[in-house]
């Protein structure tokens, strides 16, 4: 029980981190949103050897994390937590491509190990900026933004209500599992045959509490319109933003940043 709460606190931490009065909370959402798409864009276009070219990109959730005022350990703690599926993704590589492409003195890194160092890479960057995206955002305005971007409406409120059914999920999912373990007297019926019943009983709880939150909703009046939290408007501000980052992402795309920045120390260039 006291994982699912955890979890909950943790699910609201982040949506709170949205409510922040900084430079980049008032940004127009729609700036934030392109901006992140071609942050995650960029870095999956890179090759898979191309390891080195991914260290640039960690300027961009470095500086608006900064300039968010976004906490650093909150959000490293959520990008590892994807990491080992991003593991089991390129825990191969190596075995399948066993290729020298650099040496290190008499050390030999086959292409396999660059591969898998680059989808680790490229997973901490990706959920990295999305996280960020929802700290400095929040999920209903990334929706709304979504929705004057051009996506079907239909594709934007669900995706809002299936954020906000999985506060509902947990919630109900604690309540189940506080009174399973106060009816367990003497650790009766906490074994794996009670999770049958347990998970049917989450279902249908949060399945009738989810229909009862919706005649609600249309009891006020929702005809599918969405009401950010904050009005905003695409401005001056939020033109500079995407150019500004979009650019510099087209430069770290272009050339490999981080090879001319070696070269330069080394007094080679």
């Amino acid at each position: 029980m006291a994982s699912i709460v955890g979890a909950v606190n943790d699910f609201r931490r982040l949506d709170l981190l949205a409510t922040g009065e900084t430079g980049m909370h008032r940004l127009d959402a729609r700036a934030k949103v392109l901006v992140t798409l071609g942050f995650i864009l960029t870095v999956v276009s890179l090759g898979k050897y191309e390891l080195a070219a991914l260290f640039p990109f960690f300027l961009y959730p470095a500086v608006i994390m900064a300039l968010g005022n976004l906490p650093v350990r909150h959000i490293a703690k959520k990008v590892v937590l994807v990491l080992p599926f991003a593991l089991m993704v390129g825990m191969f590589n190596p075995l399948f491509d066993q290729t020298v492409l650099v040496r290190l003195g008499p050390i030999g890194i086959s292409g396999g190990w660059l591969s898998c160092a680059s989808i680790l890479v490229r997973a901490t960057l990706t959920v990295g900026a999305a996280l960020i995206l929802v700290g400095i955002t929040g999920f209903p305005a990334i929706c709304q933004a979504l929705d004057q971007l051009g996506m079907p409406r239909i594709f934007t409120v669900q995706l809002l209500f299936l954020y906000r059914y999985l506060f509902v999920l947990i919630e109900e999912g604690s309540r189940t599992a506080r009174a399973r373990d106060l009816r367990a007297f003497g650790k009766k019926g906490l074994g794996w045959r009670s999770y049958g019943s347990l998970l049917s009983h989450l279902l249908l709880r949060t399945w009738l509490r989810a229909e009862r939150i919706h005649l609600a909703m249309l009891a006020r009046g929702f005809t599918g319109e969405f009401h950010p939290r904050r009005t905003t408007r695409f401005g001056g501000k939020e033109v500079l933003f995407v150019a500004g980052w979009s650019g510099l992402f087209l430069v770290f795309r272009l050339f490999n940043v981080s090879q001319l920045l070696g070269t330069i120390v080394t007094g080679e260039f």
